[in-house]
This record gives structure tokens, sequence and C-alpha cells, in this order.
């Protein structure tokens, strides 16, 4: 897989992929821990090692070991590469149309019933998981296999996420019932929204639970509180865009519903430990092509 997947991703940093929701990644360089934003979806990493810090626990996704995430969850995060060693990952941007309905096939054939939901979890590659994704990478250095058996094999790779080990807490996730549900629609409405006034009554009004209640429930699913979680919603876009646009710290500060960019400069240092200017910087340096999804492990890591 290390040998396919280094022919697919030949430049350091993002490589596009005949998919629209695949992006094949290189780093030479090592990260240390990092703040990073993960959207919704799966990291396959066939070479190098990466780990996330969450809520007390260590993530490990290596050559043995893949991460799925159903929410955006903001974590920190390292990773060990080299340059004879370099880090090589597929990014599978979540589809939800095309998860929804393995998991409507999967019940129907009487798949184990969906558990406990999990925001984001690290599971043992497996050898049904490890042969798809041969094939997958397989087929994607041949531009016909790509186009026509692509999109079978990126479902492919998808059921054994969703039927694996802890697919089930996936699937629970992904089914957006009872509190983590209510959670999860409270977090697509702070990244449809982040540049708005919001605030934790609003959001706890919105998603039909008391105050108490909704701080909760929200710790309990991002391990953070709603207005830290959506200040970090706010920097991270923001160092996007400066890193895709070009825009200076002040401008930024305003898109993404800063009032004060003095403050928002304090709190960007605070969450990066870089200034905006340092950190945009020391982005450009390591990343070949701007990030294709906002939130995507990209954005921020290797």
């Amino acid at each position: 897989m290390a040998a396919l997947l280094a022919k697919l991703a030949p430049q350091e940093g993002y490589n596009l992929s005949p998919l629209p929701d695949v992006r094949f990644l290189r780093s030479n360089r090592p990260l240390a821990v990092t703040p990073v934003l993960y959207d919704p979806g799966i990291v396959i990493v066939c070479q190098g090692r990466k780990r996330g810090y969450f809520g007390g626990e260590v993530y490990r996704y290596d050559a043995s070991h893949y991460l799925a995430v159903s929410v955006p969850v903001p974590f920190t995060m390292e990773t060990d590469a080299s340059a004879g060693e370099p880090l090589l990952a597929i990014y599978l941007h979540l589809d939800f149309r095309l998860a929804a309905d393995l998991m409507l096939e999967i019940d129907r054939h009487g798949g184990v019933a969906p558990s406990e939901p999990r925001g984001m979890f690290s599971t043992p590659m497996g050898e049904p998981m490890a042969a798809a994704v041969q094939r997958f990478l397989e087929a994607m250095t041949r531009p016909m296999e790509a186009a026509i058996l692509g999109p079978a094999l990126v479902r492919e790779i998808y059921f054994h996420v969703l039927a694996g080990e802890q697919g089930h807490s996936m699937r629970a996730a992904l089914a957006m019932q009872g509190q983590f549900g209510k959670i999860a629609r409270a977090l697509r409405r702070i990244h449809a929204s982040y540049p708005q006034a919001l605030d934790v009554d609003l959001l706890a009004r919105e998603s039909g639970m008391s105050v108490p209640s909704f701080h909760t429930h929200f710790r309990t699913v991002t391990r953070t509180s709603p207005m830290q979680y959506l200040k970090s919603t706010r920097l991270h876009q923001a160092r996007l865009l400066m890193l895709r646009n070009g825009i200076t710290a002040a401008a930024a500060s305003g898109e993404v519903g800063y009032e004060s960019p003095s403050q928002f400069s304090r709190e960007f240092k605070r969450l990066f430990g870089r200034s905006p200017v340092e950190e945009v910087r020391r982005m450009k340096e390591e990343f070949a092509v701007p990030p294709p999804h906002a939130g995507s492990p990209f954005v921020a890591s290797h």
C-alpha cells in the first residue's frame, strides 16, 4: 500500500485524486503537537504514524489503525515522519448519503445493533479492510479503473468501517438519535453559522434542551464547552481564510465573527502557539496545495 500511495502522492502536501472526496497526503517532516479540527471522515495512514489526544485518550492511526470521525471534534495531534520514511495517508471526506445507505443495508442484513455513539475512534485495520484499501489504491493508479471502479471501492471501504469492530458506534453517531444527535445537530449549526452571534441559550433552545443539560451533553461529545468549541471553529476557519485567500488577520477576524482584531490575535496565539502571520507562514512552507475542505485533517495536520 505504501508503494502505491507514494506514486499517488508524489508531492509533499496535498495530492488530488480522481474522486472529489478523496485526497492523498505526503509529509516528509514530523509535526509536533498541534491543535486540529477534523471534519467527519476516514483517515487511513499507510506509512508513518499519527497520534491524536482527545478527552484523556490517545488515538493511534498508522499502518495498523485507521481513524474515523463522525462529528467535527477539536483535539491535538502529532505526526511521525521523515524524508526517508514520509507519512503517506488517504483522507476520505465523509459522504453522509453513502454512509446512510450502507447503514440501512447493514441493519437489514442483521448487523450488530448500534451501541453508544462516539464522535471519533481508531480501529485496527484488519485483513478485509486492508485488502479493500489495497484494491482501491491499485485502481487509483489506472485512470479508467479509478473512474469506473473507484466509487464502488470507496463504498467497500465505508462498509468495512461501518460493519467493523467499532462500526456500531459510528452508526449510532451517524443516526443522529438521542442526546448525541441533538449535540451533533448543534455542531452542524455552529459550523454553518459561526460568523453569526451564537450563544449557549440559543443553541440549547434549538436543541430542545435546558442550558445545564446542553452543557453536560456537549462536553461529553466534544470534551469542551460550547463557547470554547465556537471559538476554536472561528479560529480554525480564520486560519484557512488567511492561508487560502491571502487576507490579513484583521480582515479574517471580522469574517469569522470577531469584533476585536486584538482579541482575535491573542486567542489565535493561545490556540496555535504562534501569531497569525507566523502560523500562516508555517503552513505555506509545509503544505504545497490549499486544503480541499475547511475542516478537513489537512487544514492543520500532516
